[in-house]
């Protein structure tokens, strides 16, 4: 009896399936060149200006003065000088943002995901997160300038350009910690409490670490992202030709801000300076990207 069963439940000959109809063929090459010819419109923009930047900017990077002088003492029809000032004043700028930023960030994304579930406090904190990351930089520029420069008194530096950058930096470090922390998988979490262990260590010794590649790459993206912003450095600092290592009192010059200063002067050394700045910027945020990817994988969970 069972083996008049199988032989009845046992396909007589292997399923064959239909041909494709030319209909089907069609609408499948027609999608496919559209995506291609979206593709092709995307990309020729960012070419266009990635071969203009490397053009016009390339040959006054391989000077070597251009990487170790300042523009001090230089007029500005004069050629020559370098953008070590600038360069130093994007980084501290973009670092001391950074280390404002990244703790705020963290706190804020892990107690979203692990503190504050549904709570009116985490409801009202994702909303000011949300409106925050939709904030224009010339926007968190000026808040910056009426609270710390005229209702506190103090001048216009290099620190209160960084307070500017934390307005756009944390949003985006909240956002990659929330979503970094929700892909952990829950039965991490559980395992760890059935060892006894307590909330507070196991986000620290095991959701931390297991998110950390990511959390670790939003970090780096947002820093690159906050250093080529104009706005902050136009409105909270003013423009130095010289290196100045006082963070908190007199001008600081930076990539962008010397680039807006540069695109005044109307002579061909202010024309190589612009366009050197550009590329220079570039290859900063290049290499912040690639020390992101570079991390993300070196801090990534193992699977063997």
């Amino acid at each position: 009896m069972m083996a008049e069963t199988a032989d009845l439940d046992r396909l007589a000959k292997p399923p064959t399936f239909q041909s494709i109809s030319g209909v089907r063929k069609f609408k499948n090459g027609m999608a496919t060149a559209l995506v291609w010819l979206a593709f092709g419109v995307a990309i020729i923009p960012l070419v266009w200006v990635l071969y203009t930047v490397i053009q016009r900017g390339f040959p006054i990077v391989l000077n070597a003065d251009w990487w170790q002088k300042s523009l001090s003492g230089l007029l500005s029809r004069q050629q020559g000088g370098g953008v070590y000032h600038a360069i130093y004043g994007t980084l501290v700028q973009g670092l001391v943002c950074a280390l404002i930023s990244v703790p705020v960030g963290m706190f804020v994304g892990v107690y979203l995901v692990e503190y504050g579930g549904r709570s009116r406090l985490a409801k009202a904190t994702t909303f000011m997160v949300d409106i925050l990351t939709g904030v224009p930089s010339i926007v968190a520029a000026l808040f910056i300038y009426s609270l710390w420069i005229t209702t506190f008194g103090f001048g216009r530096s290099a620190f209160a350009v960084s307070l500017a950058l934390v307005l756009l930096m944390v949003p985006v470090i909240v956002r990659t910690t929330e979503e970094m922390l929700k892909i952990v998988p829950d039965e991490l979490r559980e395992a760890s409490y059935a060892l006894g262990i307590p909330k507070w260590k196991t986000i620290v010794k095991i959701v931390l670490p297991t998110a950390l590649s990511g959390i670790l790459t939003g970090i780096m993206l947002a820093l690159a992202r906050v250093m080529g912003e104009t706005a902050p450095v136009l409105v909270l600092a003013a423009y130095a030709p010289f290196i100045n290592y006082n963070l908190f009192d007199g001008p600081m010059a930076s990539l962008p801000l010397l680039m807006t200063t540069e695109r005044n002067n109307p002579t061909d050394a202010g024309f190589d300076r612009l366009w050197g700045a550009a590329i220079t910027l570039v290859l900063i945020i290049t290499l912040f990207n690639l020390l992101a990817t570079a991390a993300s994988r070196w801090l990534a969970p193992k699977t063997k």
